[in-house]
């Protein structure tokens, strides 16, 4: 690995980029650039597609699955800084890490993101993949995106509607070569410290309450961080559980008529009594559990006999028990898909981006 600094913004040659991931997985990028300010990061876009040369944005890592053999082209690193709260209005540089983001807020008494806690990867990724848990999802206070748009060569601000945001997905994310977010901003909301109101039934019942009501900023917070240690997601560098890109899998949306026919497999193969979870998503659609299926189709917590493993508290968590390679990671991913798809008709789709790599 050879080292320069071009000013301040760093460059590393043949870069190991497995130790900026969560899964602690993939070969080195050819090129490693880290910037640390909106200008560099411009910068570094404009002379790689001056160059035809291929783009890897990297923030924190979290939702990243990188081949064995790497990246042949320019990984970029951002590493931006910004946190700015005026109001109920917050301002985030890409690079901010998501997780003390929230806190901060928090802190501050402003509710829209309190059960986002826990989260980790970095701000910029927010709205690429309209992150969601325990009831919360970006897309309800994000108000614009600002972003480079590599198409046009300009700098541009996407307010939320122009997001196209639905279920873990964006108009980002449906065009990934097109916009590189620079910063985001959200609308929060001051409750009086009080949370937004409770979406997610485990949550109320962990704090006592009924969905609907509101609670102590703090104790929100707390409570999601709680559940989602008790699942592995919240990174600890000691537990395995947690060298994983969180949930692998999406909840799979499936049409009526697909519910149906789904619903029906269920029961042949668990029994006339079996209901698989179900939740309204869109006239027309219903929305079910990945950690269900894949658990009911006999992959269960901890399965695996190799150094890629399904997490021991948690089945929607695909794991790196220290020594794997992505092509273990894979070969696992490629076994719970197939296996789900054979005990019940439905096809899983990861979350995290494959770079070099594919199911």
């Amino acid at each position: 690995m050879v080292s320069r600094s071009l000013g301040r913004v760093q460059e590393l040659h043949d870069a190991p980029l497995a130790p900026l991931t969560t899964f602690r997985l993939g070969g080195p990028a050819t090129r490693l650039v880290t910037a640390t300010t909106d200008a560099e990061v411009i910068a570094a876009v404009r002379a790689a597609d001056a160059d035809g040369t291929p783009l890897l944005i990297v923030g924190g890592g979290s939702n990243l699955v990188i081949g064995d053999k790497g990246f042949e082209g320019t990984a970029l690193r951002i590493a931006t800084r910004g946190c700015e709260l005026a109001g109920t209005r917050l301002e985030l540089a890409a690079g901010e890490t998501w997780t003390d983001a929230v806190a901060r807020t928090v802190e501050a008494g402003l509710a829209g993101v309190e059960c986002l806690a826990g989260i980790p990867g970095s701000a910029g990724a927010t709205p690429i993949q309209n992150v969601g848990a325990y009831g919360q999802e970006v897309a309800t206070t994000i108000t614009e995106v600002i972003a480079y748009d590599r198409r046009e060569g300009e700098t541009v601000t996407l307010t939320a509607g122009e997001c196209a945001f639905s279920y873990r997905h964006s108009r980002f994310k449906a065009d990934p070569e097109r916009f590189v977010v620079l910063r985001v901003r959200f609308e929060l909301e001051d409750a009086d410290g009080l949370s937004a109101p409770l979406k997610y039934a485990e949550t109320a019942r962990a704090l006592g309450v009924e969905p609907g009501d509101r609670v102590p900023l703090a104790e929100a917070r707390e409570t999601v961080l709680k559940l989602r240690a008790g699942k592995g997601m919240v990174l600890d560098p000691q537990d395995h559980d947690t060298w994983s890109a969180g949930s692998f899998f999406t909840n799979p949306i499936l049409t009526d008529a697909d519910f149906a026919v789904f619903h029906a497999r269920v029961r042949e193969r668990l029994g006339d009594g079996a209901e698989p979870p179900a939740y309204p998503a869109g006239e027309g659609h219903t929305k079910t559990s990945a950690a269900w299926l894949i658990d009911k189709a006999g992959f269960t917590k901890g399965y695996g006999g190799g150094p890629a493993r399904i997490s021991t508290k948690h089945t929607l968590a695909l794991t790196n028990r220290g020594s794997a390679t992505t092509e273990d990671l894979l070969a696992l991913a490629r076994e719970v898909v197939a296996g789900v798809r054979e005990a019940f008709g439905v096809t899983l789709v990861n979350e995290p981006v494959m770079v070099g790599v594919g199911l």
